[in-house]
């Protein structure tokens, strides 16, 4: 049984003040290929859109340390963002991700990928716990593997923020991602805290039903499941009393110019919120208006849009 809450008040964590915080970014940083009418339009993507998100919701006096691949000769699409954040942790790449997106009205994107690069190297990092939240963010699905992902639990106290995005998608042999069920997801699952996911990739996680799915997502130990629905605004699912309890918030009605990034922008809105301190409902309230105003703006907008 799932109980739904409209208006609600409920805390999970402890309410907290801090002078700042200290949160890890972890992501590929990927050119992105738009195709629109025939024209190449190349654009900054990937991680690079959870850090627009978290530069645009946190505070001046807030750390930003970013985990990516990095190509100087193709540093200047990221350069005004990540001279912003703290970027010493990251490392150079021989060629970064570029994946090609294609887009077909009411269907999901089409992804095509090259320079399908390995897992990022996490050996820079020397004291997990002076974090106050780690992000990750699967963005080429091949970010960071199970073992990586076990190693920062077992030496990190606080909350791991997992987006599945395109771990959720397989390769076909035209290098095109194409939806499956995650494999090992239960160990995916077990070393997390908040779950996003979208409506296509919720039902990756197992080749099940609905309530199955929820079940095996709390069974593992995930806290909070958060499942994004574009213009339907987003749902928070978690245990209450040992009941699964779903909040709901819609998106108010806005003039969509592109929903590139929106995802990533609602995860890092989400994230900075609750570790504020906020219940759920006002952090997936906060999460929500905060991707939507990104909808309503153009690729250009989002990346001059940067405090």
């Amino acid at each position: 049984m799932i109980i739904t809450l409209t208006n609600c008040n409920i805390y999970l964590v402890q309410n907290k003040h801090f002078l700042f915080m200290k949160i890890l970014l972890i992501g590929h940083s990927i050119i992105d290929h738009i195709l629109q009418r025939d024209i190449d339009f190349i654009y900054p993507g990937g991680i690079f859109y959870s850090a627009v998100g978290m530069n645009q919701i946190s505070s001046k006096n807030d750390e930003i340390y970013l985990v990516t691949g990095y190509k100087s000769a193709k540093y200047s699409l990221f350069e005004k963002l990540y001279s912003r954040l703290n970027i010493d942790l990251s490392h150079e790449l021989e060629k970064l991700p570029e994946v090609y997106l294609k887009f077909s009205d009411g269907k999901e994107r089409e992804e095509t990928y090259l320079n399908l690069s390995s897992q990022l190297s996490l050996d820079k990092i020397s004291n997990l716990n002076s974090f106050d939240g780690i992000l990750v963010n699967m963005i080429t699905g091949f970010d960071i593997s199970i073992d990586q992902l076990s190693e920062i639990r077992k030496n990190f106290h606080g909350i791991i923020y997992f987006d599945l995005h395109t771990l959720s998608r397989g390769i076909d042999e035209n290098m095109n991602r194409v939806f499956r069920v995650v494999p090992n997801c239960e160990s995916w699952l077990s070393n997390i805290d908040i779950l996003q996911v979208n409506e296509n990739e919720f039902w990756t996680i197992k080749n099940a039903n609905g309530e199955k799915i929820l079940n095996v997502v709390f069974e593992n130990g995930v806290k909070i499941l958060l499942l994004t629905k574009g213009a339907l605004g987003a749902d928070a699912f978690f245990k209450n009393n040992e009941v699964i309890t779903k909040i709901n918030v819609e998106s108010k009605k806005i003039e969509v110019k592109n929903t590139i990034g929106c995802g990533d922008i609602f995860g890092a809105a989400f994230f900075y919120s609750y570790l504020c301190g906020e219940n759920i409902k006002e952090s997936l309230n906060i999460a929500v208006n905060t991707s939507g105003i990104f909808a309503g703006k153009t690729f250009e907008e989002k990346i001059l849009e940067i405090k």
